[in-house]
């Protein structure tokens, strides 16, 4: 089982309870359960902090913290360091078979000559400035004005799909993606189909056209049949997000006006 935490694309933060009640089902299939933790300080809100699938199974004690099988990733090429051309990471195994960790090892052997700055990334990643090291002030001012930065991206994106006609977007509470839901009138659903389109591609596409605003469209995640999103990132600079979500909302207006017989709910 894969699990994504904090998600992608919803921006969600999986609670200790909800956790847990993976663990358990692993537990209960046998099942070996893959952590992609990458967003893992990359957090909106106070309500649902961060906490790791490996320290959940700990607390729960035996049997589950002796026999379900962990492996839980990280990365420097995601959340706030952001540095994506360093291609730097690990995966932590816990409770996997010696001879299963001695094949991984083989195969990740093979792997010659990893890049040199990818490796000293993920150093200072594990091992950041520390209070009293000449470099933490300005590592701690410079974290925290980034996180701060998202959090009010995150407000901003969510407030502004949610102005918006037919929008309804859960708040970003972590990672780096917002996933509202478009309410597509029964119209706009038609023109999709004649132009052999999925509705929601559709709605994308023509928001790149008349905005340049480029989405990645729901249904390239499995969303649920007859449900409608599009996932965007709150990565843009701070200070353009009042002129896209402006030009978001002109978009939208004028595309439920055009296909109309929308229903407000």
């Amino acid at each position: 089982m894969v699990i994504i935490n904090p998600g992608n694309p919803t921006g969600q933060c999986l609670s200790e309870a909800n956790i847990k009640e993976l663990l358990q089902f692993c537990y209960q299939e046998n099942l070996v359960l893959l952590a992609d933790e990458v967003y893992q300080q990359n957090i909106y809100q106070d309500e649902r902090p961060f906490i790791s699938s490996r320290k959940v199974l700990f607390d729960m004690g035996p049997p589950l913290s002796r026999e379900v099988q962990l492996v839980s990733f990280h990365t420097v090429s995601k959340g706030y360091w952001g540095e994506c051309g360093q291609r730097g990471g690990y995966f932590e195994m816990t409770n996997l078979p010696p001879k299963t960790v001695d094949e991984i090892y083989k195969v990740a052997s093979i792997a010659l000559s990893p890049n040199v700055p990818g490796q000293i990334f993920m150093g200072v990643m594990v091992n950041p400035p520390k209070p009293g090291d000449i470099s933490y002030l300005k590592f701690a001012a410079e974290s925290k004005a980034i996180l701060e930065s998202l959090r009010r991206r995150a407000r901003m994106m969510t407030d502004g799909f949610n102005s918006c006609r037919n929008v309804v977007c859960n708040f970003t509470e972590g990672a780096m993606s917002s996933f509202p839901q478009i309410r597509l009138p029964q119209r706009a659903i038609e023109a999709a189909k004649r132009a052999g389109k999925a509705p929601d591609v559709f709605y994308c596409l023509k928001l790149l056209e008349a905005t340049g605003i480029s989405t990645v469209p729901g249904s390239g995640f499995g969303q649920k049949e007859g449900v409608f999103h599009l996932r965007t990132t709150i990565l843009p600079a701070e200070e353009d997000f009042p002129a896209i979500m402006s030009s978001f909302k002109k978009f939208n207006e004028s595309f439920m006006e055009q296909y109309e017989g929308y229903s407000r709910m």
